[in-house]
């Protein structure tokens, strides 16, 4: 029988640039095999508030629970930069993650970190990597965006990217919102079918040694 990793593209986006490219994510996973869900954290910030922000509120995915983690073999976390780290309201689902710590619920489980940030220099390696630190300490194996993407090498356009994972710049540099570019959500794509692919082989090491 074939084994088709189960793939958790897990976002949380305020105006829409980290959920575009959690669709990228996720249909990259899907292309690569796996079966591959879209969810997203809760809202913390009041309706009223989020409103007058003009934040994007209704969003197809539907929200997760914390729980539901554990029912993943590899899990794709989308967040935007605030200050260099990642949204509170991602940070606030995975400060609920305790009883999941707890009994080692995710160790072993490929763990994978994406972007946003509202400039070129806002913040996003500082993002994906202090979002890494959390995944460790759940015990989740780290792939990332490796140099075989060749979009990251680009230099003939501002793009998003690195071997960290895989990310969009926000404001156009006029204040202006800029759409993830086709760089940038091939680069997503590329990370969902790298992850995807990753953890089959892993799934598939796992079997080969109960076997034996």
């Amino acid at each position: 029988m074939p084994i088709r990793p189960r793939v958790l593209v897990l976002y949380y986006s305020s105006y829409g640039h980290v959920e575009t490219l959690a669709q990228a994510v996720r249909d990259g996973a899907r292309e690569a095999g796996a079966q591959a869900d879209l969810k997203r954290v809760p809202e913390l910030v009041p309706p009223s508030v989020a409103q007058r922000a003009g934040y994007r509120l209704e969003q197809a995915a539907p929200v997760a629970r914390v729980e539901e983690l554990a029912d993943y073999d590899a899990i794709l976390f989308g967040t935007p930069t605030r200050f260099g780290t990642m949204a509170a309201q991602m940070k606030n689902f995975l400060d609920q993650a305790g009883g999941l710590w707890a009994r080692d619920a995710l160790v072993g489980k490929v763990g994978s970190v994406f972007t946003s940030t509202g400039s070129q220099h806002g913040g996003q390696e500082a993002t994906l990597l202090t979002t890494h630190v959390v995944l460790l300490h759940l015990g989740m194996l780290l792939v990332g965006l490796p140099y075989t993407f060749k979009g990251q090498n680009r230099m003939d356009e501002v793009t998003g990217g690195s071997p960290y994972g895989a990310s969009t710049i926000a404001d156009d540099g006029e204040g202006g919102n800029r759409l993830p570019s086709p760089n940038e959500l091939e680069g997503a794509r590329f990370q969902g079918a790298h992850v995807a692919r990753v953890t089959h082989d892993l799934l598939l090491g796992r079997l080969r040694r109960e076997a034996a």
